[in-house]
């Protein structure tokens, strides 16, 4: 699905270059659940941001889905991310005047609307959430808010779920949860790329990358079936 080709990415930070990513080659294939897993600053962010078409690498490629996705203009990786892309993030990201249900909503407004308010209040059900729909987020706890941010990842059906550090801020149970439902999404077939840098979260993906200041330093081979 995704495959990165000798990608670097520096960054300037007062006048001084940071490489983020060194020379990183590796591949995510559909339908499998990959942990990315290194200490704070080896580049796991940077990496997620770059699947996700939100930022252009200083050199290599980026491909999705056998397409390099930065040959594509801003509004056609817009589409795409709209279209083919979940983002789960550590903060949620969740508007806080909208209630629940108008949060999960939120993708919606850019794209399809038909059946997805059905579709949200199914979601919020299935993760344990759906008698708060008409809470705001300051009334959740932070485990809730994980899944009402996750139910409105998957509203329109995505391919992919790109999470970074999606149980940093949980508690062991909440953040069981948060596990369960990706290993849900991807024996349904879709594909979970989660960077972490818990080695016992990162135990119950199907495979990890562990990054070094910016160096894939180790991947097991992704499935055959990419």
């Amino acid at each position: 699905m995704f495959r990165l080709e000798s990608v670097t990415k520096r960054y300037l930070v007062q006048g001084l270059e940071v490489l983020a990513l060194r020379e990183a080659s590796v591949e995510f294939a559909r339908g499998e659940f990959a942990a990315v897993i290194g200490k704070s600053g080896s580049g796991k962010s940077t990496l997620l941001m770059l699947l996700g078409g939100m930022g252009r690498p200083s050199s290599g490629r980026v491909l999705f889905a056998g397409d390099n996705l930065y040959a594509l203009d801003s509004g056609a990786r817009a589409r795409l991310r709209a279209e083919k892309i979940g983002f789960v993030f550590q903060s949620f990201q969740l508007i806080p005047y909208l209630n629940t249900l108008e949060n999960v909503l939120v993708p919606a407004l850019a794209g399809r609307r038909a059946g997805m308010h059905r579709r949200a209040g199914e979601l919020l059900e299935r993760l344990g959430v759906g008698g708060r729909a008409a809470h705001r987020p300051a009334e959740l706890s932070a485990g809730e808010r994980q899944r009402v941010a996750l139910a409105r990842a998957m509203l329109r059906e995505p391919d992919v779920l790109l999470a970074d550090e999606p149980t940093g801020n949980l508690d062991k149970a909440s953040a069981e949860q948060v596990m369960d439902s990706f290993a849900e999404f991807q024996q349904s077939g879709g594909t979970v790329i989660m960077v972490t840098h818990d080695e016992q979260l990162a135990g119950r993906a199907s495979r990890v990358v562990r990054l070094t200041d910016g160096r894939v330093q180790e991947s097991t081979p992704p499935p055959t079936n990419s």
